[in-house]
């Protein structure tokens, strides 16, 4: 039997008139991608809460019996959708995704099939949305100590770089878990992203954070510790760190042109326009004054290294301080508005 969504003190309950969902109770849908998980999907379904209106498992291909465990769920809730070839995790959740909106989904809740998250704090994960006070929320790992005690200390560290990475390049400076596959997002939200865009990789949940800053939709970290068991981790370390920078990397530089030279013009985009240019110019004449003088044993005279010196730190404050306005800028006001 399913246990019942219970909140924490200051979580609304589902059919609160302050949701702002005219009295009646949302409708909750899950969705669920999954590859090769027939060993955890049925304990992810049964652990899923009442008040959740539908689930759709999305079977991305998978080698094992996931589907067949799945159809044998006596579950009315359970809608099965069957890949016939693999779209990886992001183009999992979009066709979940498709399916929860044309069911009249008004929360769409991602969860992942491999049973690292407790289901019982859906509660919890979309208070921000039914209080108005977010578009999109995101479990977050690194509030409890105990958990992270948990985690391993690879993924630990790897997510902790990661997320000071994607700070920068989605502009999402209160996220502090973005890699964190438990979600819940509004429909009037999600409406307005084109999922055909996303990636279909393990870099999905990172591009729907780049993509909804373009919205400039609210997103919320809420407090949601994780265990791990015996599941295996399909993500792979080593593509992360090929394939991650370079995407990172450029999501930055189109969020910094869009947002700071064609959207708007403010203090921050001068700070960059100035700054930029003095640091890297700093560093580039001090690099090269140095081995000039190195190879020849010269002594740089002090001027020479003040030339080099003073545009490097008069840029490094004018980014830093394009960092701080920058961090300001992020989004506050919910672009949905309540159904």
């Amino acid at each position: 039997m399913n246990d019942p969504i219970t909140p924490v003190s200051e979580t609304p309950h589902i059919d609160d008139k302050d949701a702002r969902f005219a009295g009646r109770r949302p409708e909750i849908v899950v969705v669920i991608p999954a590859f090769n998980e027939s060993m955890h999907i049925a304990g992810v379904i049964a652990s899923i809460p009442s008040e959740v209106a539908s689930v759709i498992v999305v079977d991305d291909a998978s080698h094992d019996r996931t589907a067949d465990v799945v159809r044998q769920i006596a579950d009315p809730r359970v809608t099965l959708i069957q890949h016939e070839s693999n779209r990886g995790v992001g183009g999992a959740v979009c066709s979940g995704y498709k399916r929860a909106l044309a069911l009249g989904a008004d929360i769409l809740v991602k969860v992942d099939g491999d049973g690292q998250m407790d289901l019982s704090r859906i509660g919890d994960l979309i208070a921000p949305i039914l209080h108005h006070r977010a578009d999109y929320a995101k479990g977050a790992r690194f509030f409890d100590a105990r958990a992270l005690g948990q985690m391993p200390i690879a993924r630990l560290i790897g997510n902790l770089g990661l997320s000071f990475i994607t700070k920068l390049a989605s502009g999402y400076w209160n996220v502090m878990d973005p890699v964190n596959g438990f979600t819940a997002i509004h429909r009037q939200a999600l409406e307005q992203l084109s999922l055909d865009t996303l990636s279909r990789g393990f870099f999905f949940e990172t591009d729907m954070l780049i993509h909804l800053y373009y919205l400039q939709a609210v997103v919320a970290d809420v407090q949601m510790p994780a265990h791990y068991g015996d599941e295996e981790s399909t993500l792979n370390p080593l593509k992360v760190l090929l394939t991650f920078p370079g995407k990172l990397t450029r999501a930055f530089l189109k969020r910094i042109l869009w947002r700071y030279f064609i959207h708007d013009f403010t203090a921050c985009s001068l700070f960059m326009l100035v700054g930029a240019p003095l640091f890297v110019g700093g560093i580039s004449f001090g690099a090269i004054t140095w081995i000039h003088n190195s190879i020849r044993d010269l002594i740089t005279p002090t001027g020479t290294v003040m030339l080099a010196v003073v545009p490097l730190l008069l840029g490094f404050q004018l980014l830093l301080q394009a960092i701080v306005l920058d961090i300001q800028h992020a989004p506050k006001i919910p672009i949905h508005k309540g159904t």
